[in-house]
């Protein structure tokens, strides 16, 4: 039987985390193992905070691919799922894409916050999904305790009047508003530095990424969009 607090150690070994996890049910979606058996437990990985991108950085001159974050990650889980018996999934595989985040939600107390990432009660915005390991096994889990989001309580939602271009003032992300304006001069600031409503929200605040981080996530996604 896997240890849970084995598979944590191998993930903080490479700066990343254990996000809970789930026995699968058939409407989860979670894909069979590789010998045509239906996972038993589904773990999700992600990064908090800056632990992962200090071991990326370390590594980034490896990787030369035109999606090094995601090539790293996916020889970081491989070889822990190779270790544990385990068969890694990952978000960026598709189209079809798995569903990650209906996924994060039967695993961990987050919930959609108003600019629409997930939010978490600790850790605030500054939090992603890495991947998942499926392990064909029904593993122990430690039990997930409900918790409230902390949009309910949060006075005058910052993280919607922040943005400068109003991405999300309609109640959806506006993606080509947001587009136009991280490509002009004007959005230098939420480029270099990260978006601006993320950057508002008032939880999780000691887990914020670092400048370098933040910028090579917005280049990615500026870079991914209008590819």
């Amino acid at each position: 039987m896997v240890a849970i607090a084995i598979i944590e150690s191998a993930l903080r070994d490479v700066g990343l985390v254990s996000r809970g996890g789930f026995h699968p049910r058939p409407e989860d979606q979670v894909p069979t193992m590789p010998d045509g058996a239906d996972a038993g437990t589904l773990i999700l990985v992600g990064n908090v905070g800056a632990a992962m991108w200090r071991h990326f950085q370390q590594a980034k001159a490896s990787y030369t691919q035109d999606h090094p974050l995601n090539s790293w990650t996916r020889q970081a889980l491989d070889a822990i799922a190779r270790h544990n018996g385990a068969h890694a999934i990952f978000p960026f595989d598709g189209p079809p894409y798995h569903p990650f985040q209906r996924w994060a939600q039967r695993a961990e107390p987050v919930v959609p916050s108003p600019i629409g990432t997930l939010i978490h009660p600790d850790y605030g915005l500054w939090h992603a999904y890495r991947g998942a390991l499926a392990f064909a096994e029904r593993i122990v889990l430690p039990p997930s305790a409900a918790r409230p989001s902390p949009c309910e309580t949060c006075q005058g939602k910052p993280c919607l009047s922040a943005c400068p271009v109003n991405a999300f003032a309609s109640g959806r992300y506006d993606v080509d508003a947001c587009l136009d304006h991280i490509s002009s001069d004007h959005g230098a600031e939420c480029l270099h530095h990260g978006c601006l409503a993320r950057r508002a929200c008032p939880v999780g605040q000691p887990y914020t990424y670092s400048a370098g981080q933040t910028r090579f996530h917005m280049k990615a996604f500026l870079r991914n969009a209008r590819s």
